[in-house]
């Protein structure tokens, strides 16, 4: 073999090494679960976490404010992990309120949600950060939850447990280099990003939020989005789309996320969780999505 031939041969191993990797798993390790609030499978929190288990799923995103003892018992029990905590406030008693009173539960009930993600093991709290409206001002959503966010930054550092900032449809951070500029204020690395990949693509393009966010990315929500339906039926009509059969573009995300070095969770927040035969569907085809 000559000195070219060898180069050559050579060139072409290193270039399929990537491929390789992804094709045998060894570059993207994302966790599944599923967020408590979608499972409507009857029964008991132990009941509900045996179904989770059985349909193949890895973890599972409590609610901020449940019963300690009942969720640390059913997570022992079943082996499943807690994947996150989805703070049980945010919406009801925003951090953005014009009321100092009500913005008060709000930073009480992320810092329950913060000591229940502690005791579960669950790496991050999920907080919707802010809502706009006619009566609560863009600068004012900022700066108010800003403040109140930063309140409850050492607690977070001292439980070694992420606040990580959603983007739902709350008219707030409507850009990926807003999103990054708004964890970068709060100069932790407690602080980072829940991306909800199936809210992003009535106005946007997920994995161009993925590719901006970066290693600020902290957990995913994994949902189905479809523009068809939005276009016909309502903006919110476009979650009404199993997963597959909407305009996400798997590949495409699953690329970006290669990219940065995401390694974590990867959460359903997905209609079908009423039944046992839901759950197994919807595990079975989120193992696609993450193949993909």
């Amino acid at each position: 073999m000559n000195r070219r031939h060898f180069i050559h041969l050579a060139a072409l191993a290193g270039a399929s090494l990537p491929v390789i990797a992804q094709s045998t798993g060894a570059r993207r390790r994302i966790r599944k679960g599923i967020m408590w609030g979608t499972v409507g499978v009857p029964g008991t929190v132990i009941e509900k976490m045996k179904a989770i288990q059985a349909a193949g799923f890895e973890g599972v995103e409590p609610m901020g404010g449940m019963d300690n003892a009942e969720m640390i018992a059913a997570l022992k029990a079943t082996g499943l992990k807690a994947g996150s905590v989805c703070c049980h406030t945010h919406w009801a008693k925003p951090l953005s309120d014009p009321n100092p009173a009500t913005r008060e539960v709000g930073v009480e009930g992320l810092k329950l949600s913060l000591c229940d993600a502690k005791a579960y093991g669950a790496p991050a709290v999920l907080l919707v950060p802010a809502v706009v409206s006619k009566s609560v001002s863009y600068a004012d959503a900022y700066s108010r939850s800003v403040v109140e966010i930063k309140k409850v930054v050492p607690l977070a550092e001292e439980l070694g447990v992420k606040i990580a900032i959603e983007n739902v449809w709350n008219n707030f951070l409507l850009s990926p280099m807003e999103a990054a500029r708004y964890v970068d204020e709060f100069k932790s690395p407690m602080v980072g990003w829940h991306f909800d990949v199936g809210n992003i693509i009535h106005y946007a393009w997920p994995e161009q939020w993925v590719r901006i966010l970066g290693k600020r990315i902290a957990t995913l929500h994994i949902k189905e989005y479809s523009r068809a339906k939005s276009d016909k039926q309502g903006k919110w009509a476009g979650f009404d789309a199993e997963f597959l059969k909407g305009d996400n573009d798997w590949p495409a995300v699953m690329k970006a996320l290669d990219d940065i070095g995401y390694d974590g969770w990867g959460i359903a927040e997905q209609g079908g969780a009423g039944s046992i035969e839901g759950l197994k569907r919807l595990s079975t085809e989120m193992d696609q999505i993450f193949a993909s």
